[in-house]
């Protein structure tokens, strides 16, 4: 219909451009206008060119003014809390499965030269040996002499020799502590992250640990003194080196004293510093074990930190005892 338009606007405008000559004396635009006139045809009746080969193009309609359902948001915000649990589930389990992070704290090298700890260390040492010096001296047995005498003997007092034994057991005692601190930068270098971390753990504050999680009594007592054992170790292995050490100087300094035959001195020095080593052994394994059970005695009877204090350094010190008093009466042994 476009083209039918077009040409007769053309025609009104130019009567003469439908005459034989004028129409057939322009062949181009004979052909231009046939073209045109398809052209427009094909336009106005077709939206492509391409409709035979790709056939009628499918148009959608979108109605913009559509409702939604009327439960979308409800789904929406079921969904969205939905999501929320989820994640808060996931950090719940992530937190419970996470892993374990042990953190070692090593103390200072010289801690033991720290003004505290050795104030507290010398105070023992010149109490320990300066008190009995203090007891005074009775005679049970005294003759009638001895009772009628107006001006009894004075004693003599010996202060040298136990301040030298106070210093002795100074140099002793920090060194063991030195000692120890040696044993536990070895253990964090050598050994995994998780035992180093327990044998350098606080006891008491463990005991405590323990005692908030409401374990039975049995489990709890075999806890606590699985803990001290491994706490106590090092320290215990440590007291254990030194004394080996003075030995095997004490026996260095008699072989370089002694008067006798190298041969005879050398066996008899060996089987004495065997026999003062396996004294040490057995000592400080007695110590450990009645430690260990006497921490958990104390935690479970008294308070956990204070109760597995008192009853590690009271099996510390009986420990031995008992093992030397058992040994004597059933093997015949002096340790």
């Amino acid at each position: 219909m476009a083209g039918i338009a077009i040409l007769l606007d053309l025609y009104r405008k130019n009567p003469s451009f439908c005459s034989q000559e004028s129409f057939h004396s322009s062949g181009f635009f004979s052909a231009s206008a046939a073209a045109a006139s398809a052209a427009a045809t094909v336009v106005a009746g077709t939206p492509f060119a391409s409709r035979f080969l790709f056939g009628n193009p499918k148009v959608s309609h979108c109605d913009a003014a559509a409702a939604f359902p009327e439960d979308y948001i409800s789904n929406v915000q079921r969904l969205s809390e939905d999501i929320v649990k989820n994640v808060k589930n996931l950090k719940n389990d992530a937190l419970k499965y996470a892993v374990k992070e042990y953190k070692v704290e090593l103390k200072p090298l010289y801690s033991a030269f720290e003004l505290r700890p050795f104030a507290m260390t010398t105070l023992r040492s010149f109490l320990m040996f300066y008190l009995p010096l203090l007891e005074p001296a009775t005679n049970v047995e005294e003759d009638d002499e001895d009772f009628l005498q107006d001006t009894p003997k004075e004693q003599h007092v010996d202060l040298v020799v136990p301040f030298k034994k106070s210093v002795k057991q100074i140099i002793r005692e920090t060194t063991v502590v030195t000692t120890r601190r040696v044993l536990e930068r070895l253990a964090v270098i050598y050994v995994s992250q998780r035992m180093a971390w327990k044998l350098l753990k606080d006891v008491a504050k463990s005991a405590v640990r323990k005692s908030q999680r409401g374990l039975p009594t049995t489990i709890y007592f075999f806890r606590v003194s699985r803990t001290t054992f491994r706490g106590h170790l090092l320290g215990v292995v440590a007291a254990a080196l030194v004394q080996t050490g003075i030995e095997i100087y004490r026996c260095f300094c008699r072989k370089t004293n002694s008067e006798e035959s190298d041969e005879v001195n050398l066996t008899e020095q060996t089987k004495l510093l065997g026999k003062k080593i396996s004294d040490i052994t057995i000592r400080c394994g007695a110590s450990l074990v009645f430690a260990s059970i006497g921490a958990g005695i104390g935690a479970v009877l008294f308070h956990p930190s204070v109760g597995q204090w008192i009853g590690c350094a009271a099996g510390d010190l009986a420990g031995p005892i008992i093992v030397s008093v058992c040994l004597e009466k059933a093997f015949h042994v002096n340790l």
